[in-house]
């Protein structure tokens, strides 16, 4: 489905009480400028849903082909509920991009199955800056919103 027209931040169903959750965030700090807006979104809709700051464990890492690793820490955690991962690729001259996001996609979705637990791809995989900055508070509003967004839907009993 192309999101070209649409504001995907705009949620058709109530957004789930995570009182009792205990999740983390793994946020790439490449592309800061978007990574930064993707964790703040995130974060904000965490804390809407009644997620305390101290039920979020946050680590930071350089970039997004080091977001497996840092959410397999995350989800060895029996505590730890699910995690958000966050991270923004952009197309550049070499295939760099397509090996990054390949690999990363495929590290967060094994580690959802082995753990058994949402682990949500929140990574943008753009052609341009300007992707980028429309999905990262823009015109198809924040990813990072959307991806905490997932995170609930997928906890909720």
């Amino acid at each position: 489905m192309s999101s070209s027209n649409n504001n995907l931040s705009n949620f058709s169903s109530p957004l789930p009480d995570g009182k009792l959750l205990k999740v983390g965030i793994v946020c790439a700090e490449w592309n800061n400028t978007i990574t930064s807006k993707l964790f703040d979104g995130a974060l904000a809709l965490l804390q809407k849903a009644n997620i305390s700051l101290d039920n979020i464990e946050i680590i930071n890492v350089p970039g997004t082909f080091e977001l497996p690793l840092a959410a397999q820490k995350l989800a060895q955690n029996p505590k730890i509920e699910g995690v958000i991962c966050l991270g923004c690729v952009i197309e550049g001259e070499t295939p760099h991009f397509d090996y990054i996001c390949q690999a990363t996609a495929q590290g967060i979705m094994d580690l959802g199955l082995k753990f058994n637990k949402p682990i949500i791809f929140g990574v943008l995989t753009t052609n341009t800056l300007q992707q980028a900055e429309d999905r990262a508070g823009g015109k198809h509003g924040n990813k990072g919103e959307e991806a905490a967004f997932t995170l609930l839907k997928m906890l909720a009993k």
